[in-house]
This record gives structure tokens, C-alpha cells and sequence, in this order.
């Protein structure tokens, strides 16, 4: 088990049964799943850009990502239905766990002139987005071996019913949120 995941069941639900007083431990909200998207337009020229950014994308997560295609033909942008534009992981259990104690005590610090994440990334719903606009600040990746800046989108999904309570839950899982 993972250091933030046993910290989680052991020192975070009870925190928030407290403060919005849960009468179960299964009430209490908690993270689903991490979803780290790439969008790659210029695949379209170049096949290769992207099997760079899956690679790359893949020593940051550790998982093989998926590759995405368009669905359908838009001419301004030269793009073809079925043509591979992007790719994405899902991460769940252990491994989710895992990134996101490396994404909060490693990475998010190592941004220049970093003073938190912003509040009102939050969708209605207790989801948290999160975007990067280059991957160099992964501390997997050699700075010397990235071809090209890439940028990409880390969705952060919980079960919680409202942005106060996904607020809560990833403050106490150690987020550092901007002050106001």
C-alpha cells in the first residue's frame, strides 16, 4: 500500500467524517481515478511527435498510454478522421495513489515561481484539472533527451458531490492550493 493511500484510511476520512459529519467511512469522498491527457496536433505531419510523447508520457505515469484519434475531418487544421492526435493513461488504485503523492510533493514545487494551484479549476461536480504547459517539470524525464515542449492536462476525479468537499479532501491530501 501506498504511503498516501494509508494515510488516506487512517488519518484522512476520519477528518472528514468530523467536519461534514459522515455517518459511514464510505460516505467520505475519495479519489477515483488521475487522467493525464497529451494532445498531440502536430502528429498529423508527424508520426514521430507522437511516439515521443507516448514515451515520454509513459516514464511519467508508468503506465503504456492510449492513443487517441480525431473523429472526424476538420480541413482548416489538414485533419482526417481516424488520424492519431493525442494520447492519455488512466490511473487507478495503487498506482493513482502513487502520482498523485509524487504530483503534490515533487513536481508542483519544482514550477518556477510557484505559489499554488488555482481554486476555481474545480468543475460542479468535485473534479479538480490541472494543466502544464510543458513536461520538463516531471522529474522522471531527462531535461537533455526531450525533443520538443510538450504540454498536458491531469484531471484529478473524485467521488465527492460537491467542489467544497473535493477542496477539502485534496487539501488534506496535501494539494497546495493559491491563496486568494
Amino acid at each position: 500500500m501506498s504511503r498516501l493511500c494509508d494515510r488516506y484510511h487512517k488519518e484522512i476520512v476520519p477528518e472528514l467524517m468530523k467536519l461534514f459529519g459522515y455517518k459511514n467511512r464510505l460516505q467520505a469522498p475519495r479519489l477515483e481515478k488521475i487522467v493525464i491527457n497529451m494532445g498531440v496536433g502536430e502528429a498529423t505531419q508527424d508520426s514521430k511527435i507522437l511516439d515521443d510523447a507516448a514515451a515520454e508520457l509513459a516514464l511519467i505515469t508508468g503506465q503504456k498510454p492510449a492513443l487517441r484519434q480525431s473523429s472526424k475531418n476538420i480541413s482548416n487544421f489538414k485533419l482526417r478522421a481516424g488520424v492519431k492526435v493525442g494520447c492519455k493513461v488512466t490511473l487507478r488504485g495503487a498506482m493513482m495513489y502513487e502520482f498523485f503523492d509524487r504530483l503534490v510533493s515533487i513536481t508542483l514545487p519544482r514550477i518556477r515561481d510557484f505559489r499554488g494551484v488555482p481554486l476555481k479549476s474545480f468543475d460542479g461536480r468535485g473534479n479538480y484539472g490541472l494543466g502544464f504547459s510543458e513536461q520538463s517539470v516531471f522529474p522522471e524525464l531527462d531535461p537533455d533527451k526531450i525533443k520538443r515542449v510538450q504540454g498536458m492536462d491531469v484531471v484529478i476525479v473524485t467521488t465527492s458531490k460537491t467542489d467544497e468537499e473535493a477542496k477539502t479532501l485534496l487539501q488534506l491530501m496535501g494539494m497546495p492550493f493559491a491563496k486568494k
